[in-house]
């Protein structure tokens, strides 16, 4: 009976220590967590070491405007496929792995058996109601057009990515929901049941060949007059079958990029913004923007990641910016060698185009 009591009281002790180990161990893990974009307030920031905005910098609404009315709007015939070759072109490859492109930071991705939407916007404005920017080009298809959507990945609460009618309107509710910390509300008052919220560095294993990894991005969220960064912001790190995808939320260059290139590269296929970045003169600098990358500073963050391919979207289909509204794709072709990769492996789609996944990441 002695011993018996001598061991109760060796286990005892035992456990109490693994317990005090593991809430250490778990403690650290959050504190470590929450150490830098986590705001005591309740509010978040960009990764250590971002470029910050010049507080000094007022909008104006009157100026952007002004700019606005001397922009070409010519859209080129080719940046679209017509929409009955995009339809039988998802009947064609409804088997495949491929990629699709909406319009603006809208792609359908289809790996495997599931099937992928990003920040989808369908609406005629980015906007509240009637207001914001409206487009300048259709979406490739209407909502009630595309594939069933198994998930749903949503960057950052800006309009241009959530699309708050679309999301009304969404015809896949069963869909699983993956998207930044404090946006979950948005989606379970509309009917969404597979609502998960994710901060940095966060994992979501979908399948046995498909994980997801919530990663930092250089960026900002706002909806209102009084929300500014109350909501997180990030990237998506999609690992599928061996391959490595980056689809990017709006981000600026910032040195997390280099840090994410050493942690997660090489990565197979990065889609990154290269629209929305001039507005000189509101700005002091011309074709500069620290929350948009240019197609140069795109291309940088390429390399930064160890990105084999690139591909440029967030052009194309609104006007949030003053630069020529088919400028961004060609800088960032003509710039591809300078920041070591080959032209073909600097990628633009037109509005509609469908690539198999194969024929994009060998």
């Amino acid at each position: 009976m002695k011993q018996l009591k001598i061991l109760n009281i060796r286990l005892f002790k035992y456990t109490i220590f693994f317990i005090f180990i593991l809430t250490y161990n778990c403690l650290s893990i959050e504190v470590d967590k929450n150490l830098y974009h986590h705001l005591p307030d309740g509010t978040f920031r960009n990764p250590e070491g971002s470029p910050k905005r010049d507080e000094n910098i007022k909008w104006s609404y009157k100026i952007f405007n002004q700019e606005k009315k001397k922009l070409d709007m010519t859209v080129p015939k080719d940046h679209f496929i017509n929409k009955n070759v995009v339809l039988s072109n998802l009947k064609k490859f409804q088997n495949d792995d491929y990629i699709l492109w909406i319009g603006h930071a809208t792609f359908i991705i289809k790996l495997g058996e599931t099937t992928i939407i990003t920040d989808p916007v369908f609406s005629k404005n980015a906007g509240p109601l009637i207001f914001g920017p409206k487009r300048f080009t259709k979406p490739a298809l209407d909502l009630n057009e595309i594939p069933k959507i198994d998930l749903f990945l949503l960057t950052h609460n800006h309009y241009d990515h959530q699309d708050m009618a679309t999301i009304r309107k969404f015809p896949f509710k069963k869909a699983k929901v993956l998207l930044p910390l404090k946006l979950g509300k948005y989606f379970s008052k509309n009917g969404f049941k597979d609502i998960n919220e994710m901060d940095w560095f966060d994992e979501i294993i979908v399948n046995e060949n498909l994980k997801i990894t919530f990663l930092p991005a250089v960026h900002w969220s706002k909806r209102s007059l009084t929300d500014t960064n109350k909501s997180l912001w990030g990237n998506f790190l999609i690992e599928y079958n061996k391959k490595k995808i980056l689809f990017a939320c709006d981000t600026g260059i910032g040195e997390i990029y280099k840090k994410l290139g050493e942690k997660y590269g090489p990565i197979d296929l990065t889609f990154i913004n290269i629209g929305a970045y001039n507005f000189y003169p509101i700005m002091p600098y011309k074709d500069k923007s620290v929350y948009h990358t240019n197609p140069e500073e795109a291309l940088s963050i390429g390399r930064d990641l160890n990105s084999k391919k690139v591909i440029g979207m967030h052009w194309g289909t609104f006007v949030l910016s003053l630069e020529p509204i088919m400028e961004p794709p060609i800088r960032f072709k003509e710039n591809a060698e300078k920041f070591g990769y080959k032209k073909k492996d600097v990628i633009i789609f037109k509005i509609g185009e469908l690539s198999k996944l194969k024929d994009i990441v060998e």
